[in-house]
């Protein structure tokens, strides 16, 4: 563990050193993680972990237990540069087992992610920190990504929540002592059992009648990049994407577009003055939506025709000066 701690801090200093750097600063990022063997090699020295704030390229990020967290946005996938190497928490990565990065969320924690673009969804464990690249929300095994159906393409389109009463109860039985038993029940050697279900994607909220305002919205900055994994298709029989044990069906889904979200404010006029100042670069709108009893701001630019033309103006809204910009799908 010693040494764990060691390399998160060789790398947060790394980062910071190099704030203008992004490539290099993704090479600091990869090099910490190339210490070990070439191959899994079965032994997992996991922990429950939350984690300290961090900070990366001038964003703090904030690691929380969040019960409640449900976000769409880009996914992606890491592979061979990993393979075999320790993960945050302590766990050795297996590219072909079923697990995933996130920034923020406890380790371990279990997730469903859902292919927004073909109705794929499974649910998996998190147990790294990532991904490092601005714009993306999540980072799946190489078999997540081809559970998925993207580990062609290298991303798509997702929504994540957390799954609250499986989180809670690997976190009880990790924080009781059971370590152990949980990493090999639950963890990569048993991913490949990950349950996986299709279905159909909910509608927006509505908005209510008469609401107070909102807090302000904790935007959560995308930072730093993982330079693009080798990318191999796997086979498809018969249209239905095959697992060790279980098929992902595809169903119909609704289309959806990616928008730059600048902020999100609880004073609408707070939200228009953004509006009006990013108005130069593409179309910028406010949208609103009911968060329980209250209503929620939200200056996003967009749609995007395009992934690359939404990470393009993402940069060019952070390089203005709003460092926690983000992408959405809605």
């Amino acid at each position: 563990m010693a040494s764990t701690h060691r390399f998160l801090g060789l790398i947060v200093v790394a980062a910071s050193v190099l704030l203008n750097a992004c490539a290099t600063t993704e090479l600091v990022f990869h090099t910490a993680k190339k210490i070990g063997g070439d191959e899994p090699t079965g032994r997992e020295d996991a922990v429950y972990k939350i984690g300290k704030p961090y900070e990366i390229s001038g964003v703090w990020y904030y690691p929380a237990v969040d019960y409640d967290y449900s976000e769409t946005g880009i996914a992606s996938w890491y592979g061979s540069d990993f393979h075999g190497r320790p993960t945050a928490n302590g766990e050795i990565y297996d590219m072909n087992r079923v697990t995933a990065a996130h920034r923020t969320l406890p380790m371990p924690s279990v997730v469903q992610v859902t292919n927004l673009e073909n109705g794929r969804s499974i649910s998996l464990r998190v147990n790294d920190r990532g991904p490092f690249k601005r714009g993306r929300i999540i980072d799946l095994s190489r078999r997540g990504a081809q559970l998925l159906g993207f580990e062609r393409n290298g991303t798509a389109k997702v929504r994540v929540e957390i799954l609250a009463a499986e989180s809670r109860r690997m976190a009880a039985e990790m924080t009781a002592g059971n370590g152990a038993k949980v990493a090999e029940k639950n963890g990569v050697k048993a991913a490949s059992r990950v349950r996986i279900a299709s279905e159909p994607l909910p509608p927006p909220p509505g908005l209510k009648a008469s609401a107070k305002p909102a807090p302000v919205a904790d935007n959560g900055a995308k930072l730093a990049a993982r330079p693009a994994p080798a990318r191999r298709s796997i086979a498809r029989p018969n249209g239905a994407l095959a697992a060790r044990d279980a098929k992902v069906t595809i169903l119909p889904v609704k289309a959806t577009k990616i928008y730059v979200q600048a902020g999100a404010f609880s004073q609408f006029h707070n939200a228009n003055r953004l509006r009006v100042i990013l108005s130069k670069f593409g179309p910028t709108r406010v949208t609103t939506v009911a968060i329980g009893e209250y209503y929620l701001f939200r200056v996003r630019l967009g749609p995007m025709s395009s992934l690359p033309e939404a990470d393009r103006m993402l940069a060019r809204i952070i390089g203005a000066g709003y460092p926690e910009a983000r992408l959405i799908v809605q």
